[in-house]
């Protein structure tokens, strides 16, 4: 598939002349499961727009924890990147790496101004992007200062149900436990008893979720 072929499937709202002007002046890359994409101290030349996979953003704390934040799937875009475009020596403060295969859309940052004044659909979806972003961000937030780890996780679940449209959670305990900044055995302990709750089943290789 092109890049404009992906730009019709994932941002059908943008307009045509959007659409023109963004697969004449960007380049289409595809990343490796475990790439990185963004590292911190990273300057950014583009912005990205995810139109397969999934990419995983997060901070790195000085003794090498991560602290997860949120994914992107295809049809987002790249919040921090956008706003380094009206600072451009500005440097990356988080992380990105790809959680499974991915296809990305690299749009330069030079573009951005222009494409903000001239495309409607493009001001909204920068914009948009921006109210989420920070949205999930709050609740974050919220989870971190006011929430259990038992209660952190029950929300982990759903937002991954929710984001992967699936039932089945292909994610080890270990890498929960990474995103949740806890241990791999606390994770285990509260998804056993997640379990005896009926709120869901361990198999060998996935997580199946099961109807609240």
């Amino acid at each position: 598939m092109d890049t404009r072929a992906y730009l019709d499937k994932y941002f059908p709202h943008f307009e045509e002349g959007l659409k023109e002007q963004i697969a004449a002046n960007s380049v289409t890359k595809s990343i490796t499961a475990g790439e990185s994409m963004i590292q911190t101290g990273q300057y950014f030349r583009s912005t990205m727009l995810v139109v397969d996979g999934r990419l995983k953003l997060y901070r790195e704390g000085e003794e090498g924890h991560e602290f997860f934040m949120y994914y992107l799937l295809p049809g987002d875009a790249c919040a921090l990147s956008m706003v380094c475009a009206t600072r451009p020596h500005q440097t990356s403060e988080i992380m990105a790496k790809a959680i499974e295969d991915s296809i990305v859309i690299m749009v330069p940052l030079e573009m951005m101004e222009n494409l903000m004044q001239e495309y409607k659909s493009w001001y909204s979806f920068v914009v948009e992007t921006y109210r989420s972003r920070f949205e999930e961000l709050l609740s974050i937030v919220d989870q971190v200062i006011f929430k259990g780890m038992d209660e952190r996780l029950v929300v982990y679940l759903a937002n991954q149900q929710k984001a992967l449209k699936t039932n089945k959670l292909f994610i080890t305990h270990q890498e929960i436990a990474i995103d949740l900044n806890s241990s791999r055995e606390v994770i285990s302990r509260l998804l056993k008893k997640m379990e005896q709750q009926n709120k869901l089943q361990l198999h060998r290789n996935y997580i199946q979720m099961l109807p609240m």
